[in-house]
């Protein structure tokens, strides 16, 4: 925080005084939030609310917090003292977009399956496999791994 809202301030062209005016943060407190500092919630809200950001920002899960990598540079851009606030922002979004476009999508598994009251010994061993490649990756996701089920990736099988 110290370092967006010395930048926001010197972007401003504000003095200490007139943006604790603006914000409504006490001079005291602001000096020393620009100084590395924390402001008590009272402040904290007036402070996001004068830097236009949002308050989730700054705050993580206390178990664990999965960030993707455009939220990795968003909160790298927000931080950088040679950007405001908007642009930080806006750079953010542009990225936020190309990655959607740009990243790989999980293809999609495909299982087509015959109409008949039995599989045969190879079919179900077949699906056996699937199934138990699609538990190991969901175990694997639910505790804190990559995405995704590699192994499933791009397979279309017929059984019959």
């Amino acid at each position: 925080m110290q370092v967006l809202v010395k930048s926001h301030r010197e972007q401003l062209g504000l003095s200490l005084r007139s943006a604790a005016e603006q914000s409504g943060v006490p001079f005291n407190t602001l000096a020393r939030v620009e100084k590395g500092h924390l402001p008590d919630l009272a402040n904290f809200r007036r402070l996001v609310l004068w830097l236009g950001l949002p308050a989730e920002r700054f705050f993580q899960p206390t178990m664990f917090r999965v960030e993707t990598t455009p939220e990795v540079i968003a909160t790298r851009l927000a931080q950088d003292p040679n950007l405001t606030p908007s642009a930080a922002e806006s750079i953010a979004e542009v990225v936020r977009e190309l990655y959607g476009t740009l990243a790989k999508k999980d293809a999609e598994v495909t299982v087509h399956l015959r109409a008949a009251k039995t599989f045969t010994p190879r079919a179900a061993k077949l699906l056996g496999e699937i199934l138990s490649e699609m538990q190991h990756q969901t175990l694997h996701v639910q505790d804190g791994g990559h995405s995704g089920a590699p192994g499933l990736q791009g397979r279309g099988r017929t059984f019959g």
